[in-house]
């Protein structure tokens, strides 16, 4: 039986906003511009860390400090998102967001100090903060019997944001002659993504008979609702970690600082056609799918730890082929909740928790380098999140709801 039918069928009624309409082209075009500007915030800034630190005179503490932003905002804005949205509206809440992030992103080049620009950092993370709690729940309002696609359609677009803040800030900052048009340069999208939201801010209510206020903390008796969390805090704990460790580790095993990088690259480059197919997979073949993704990602731990040179190239592309774990987990979100306000609720619970788990991923590995001077800790931490990804996803995909769950 295919997910997004089952998930359809559901018993629930619709608010006004999510009948079929007119506006279906101008929402897809809001999915898109939101994903895409989702994580430009976070990986921009990486991009001319150096830079930011001579400009501001910031030492390595506040840089760390910066860094872990995304984390932090992720986990604690997405905790309260849900309450927020019941109270002012999904849409506007998401379009005043966006708002604040195109002036976080404006302004915090022009910060003259690190506090100051950590400050203006929090305002231009919001607006990926609260779309990443509300995405799902606006597909599942909007698109009930498209819930696979229409998350493929902004996890893609959030794929392809990521690699473009990391890839082209540095040439925009070249081409500018600052560092700080680089920065700048990203809110133009999170402008235009506010945009297509206007048009349906007019019938921005509670659907009718939901709970009201749903929260995430509600989620803790599901168990469906952790397992998707700890599927979603491992799978992205094992990202972070590649983004953050893979490039020194393979350095350290005689690749070029260079050839690394590019290889990491494209880790980060398969996230885009992975994102396009991995959350449209039918309900019968969910489990093939999880099983094929962990084995990918098997198969690329393997390498690294018996052959870390010789088939590098090969372990990095298995690895971002097994990152479609993430998107698939997102349309999960989507696919376990009857209603668009249990589907907030549910995405906040999963990636305000998931979030904390996966923001300690690449310190724990730091810290197994540095304790054992070897690489096989780290690694097996590795693994260790693999398997819990593994049996966590298996009981996720289940086609059940959490909303029965909740009511037992």
């Amino acid at each position: 039986m295919d997910v997004t039918r089952s998930a359809a069928t559901a018993p629930s009624r619709r608010s006004p906003a999510a009948r079929p309409h007119r506006l279906a082209p101008l929402l897809v075009a809001a999915l898109i511009l939101t994903g895409f500007s989702m994580r430009t915030a976070v990986t921009s800034v990486g991009a001319v860390l150096d830079d930011l630190q001579r400009a501001l005179h910031m030492g390595s503490v506040a840089a760390g400090v910066i860094t872990t932003l995304p984390v932090i905002c992720f986990a604690v804005l997405g905790g309260a998102t849900p309450r927020l949205a019941h109270h002012a509206g999904p849409h506007r809440l998401l379009t005043g967001a966006l708002t604040l992030m195109t002036a976080g992103l404006v302004l915090r080049p022009l910060a003259s100090s690190p506090a100051l620009f950590a400050v203006l950092s929090v305002a231009a993370l919001s607006g990926g903060a609260i779309a990443n709690v509300l995405m799902p729940s606006l597909v599942k309002r909007h698109f009930p019997d498209r819930i696979g696609p229409m998350t493929a359609v902004y996890t893609t677009a959030l794929a392809v944001g990521t690699t473009s803040g990391a890839g082209l800030t540095v040439p925009i900052s070249d081409a500018a002659g600052t560092w700080r048009a680089g920065l700048g340069a990203w809110a133009v999208f999170s402008a235009a993504a506010a945009l297509p939201w206007l048009a349906v801010l007019r019938g921005d209510r509670p659907e009718p008979g939901s709970a009201r206020g749903l929260s995430a903390v509600a989620m803790r008796s599901s168990p469906t609702a952790w397992a998707l969390m700890l599927c979603f805090g491992f799978q992205s704990l094992q990202a972070y970690v590649a983004f953050g460790w893979f490039a020194k580790f393979l350095h350290a095993h005689g690749i070029s600082t260079a050839t690394a990088g590019w290889m990491v690259a494209l880790y980060s480059a398969l996230s885009i056609p992975v994102s396009m197919i991995a959350p449209s997979v039918p309900q019968r073949r969910t489990h093939a799918t999880l099983a094929a993704l962990i084995a990918c990602y098997l198969a690329a731990y393997l390498g690294l730890a018996t052959a870390p040179v010789g088939g590098a190239w090969a372990w990095m592309v298995l690895a971002g082929i097994g990152s479609g774990t993430f998107p698939m987990v997102l349309s999960w979100v989507g696919m376990r909740s009857r209603s668009a306000e249990t589907t907030a609720a549910l995405s906040a619970f999963v990636q305000s928790a998931g979030y904390l788990i996966a923001g300690s991923g690449p310190l724990l590995f730091g810290v197994l380098y540095s304790a054992t001077g070897s690489w096989a800790a780290p690694l097996a931490m590795l693994f260790a999140a693999l398997v819990i990804t593994a049996v966590a996803g298996w009981v996720a995909s289940r086609d059940v709801f959490v909303d029965d769950q909740l009511a037992r």
